[in-house]
């Protein structure tokens, strides 16, 4: 046992070797990791391979957010093309994702529909994919049965998500009591700052203006403690709730 330990170290440090050659590291993590296989491997991947890593997948999301500026029909070009060439029911769910994105929620409704008819009727992703859609294009209706669908199925898929589009779905049916009540049950379950903002969002709307200024307290008291890239990334919804504030009386 103690040779497989032994051997399990220069394992290790050959794979952080061949990274820091084809990372184009100094050459003495070379000696650092032969010369002191665990300790080094333990430096190496705190010190280099970590800190590499986070950076590829940033800069990774960053040409992905770039290519979407610069082409953001691309993904959908590319989904419609990859249907037709072979219209099967991954290339028909990859479409439908990609016809949600590019803002067509009414084609996208449609697609996520089609979807559910073969033998992924069951698939609950799918059906989520169905509910965005029918919401996005203000199909209260048939957003809250697939939601529904989800919450009888298995009450513990995506949660906080389901939650949310079920709350919305509620507030656009006109059962703002029920609504209210997914929005609290979300909050006092995930204490998110989405969810917190999707609530704020619609007491706005629904004048609970008591209650959305509550939550603007809770929201920006949040927001205090975030840095740039935090900020960045909440962007669009902080404009949601901007907006959503733009007509609520100060108190």
């Amino acid at each position: 046992m103690p040779f497989l330990g032994i051997g399990l170290h220069i394992l290790v440090a050959i794979f952080f070797a061949v990274h820091a050659v084809r990372s184009r590291q100094q050459m003495y993590w070379l000696m650092i990791l032969f010369a002191f296989p665990l300790l080094g491997s333990v430096v190496y991947f705190f010190g280099i391979y970590l800190p590499a890593s986070q950076l590829e997948r940033g800069a990774r999301m960053a040409v992905a957010g770039a290519a979407r500026v610069l082409d953001p029909t691309r993904e959908l070009r590319a989904a419609q093309a990859a249907f037709d060439f072979t219209p099967t029911a991954q290339n028909r769910m990859r479409l439908a994702s990609a016809q949600l994105d590019a803002g067509d929620a009414a084609a996208a409704a449609q697609t996520f529909e089609a979807c559910l008819e073969g033998p992924f009727a069951g698939d609950l992703e799918i059906r989520l994919g169905a509910a965005r859609a029918n919401l996005a294009c203000d199909r209260h209706v048939a957003a809250l049965a697939h939601l529904e669908a989800i919450r009888r199925a298995d009450s513990q898929f995506r949660p906080e998500q389901a939650g949310l589009l079920l709350a919305q779905a509620l507030a656009g049916a006109g059962q703002a009591d029920a609504a209210r009540t997914e929005f609290e049950h979300v909050v006092d379950r995930f204490g998110s700052f989405e969810a917190k903002a999707e609530f704020a969002i619609w007491a706005a709307g629904a004048r609970e203006y008591q209650l959305a200024h509550r939550l603007q307290n809770e929201l920006q008291s949040t927001m205090d403690h975030w840095n740039r890239h935090t900020h960045a990334m909440n962007l669009p919804l902080i404009r949601r709730l901007e907006t959503a504030f733009a007509t609520v009386p100060r108190h």
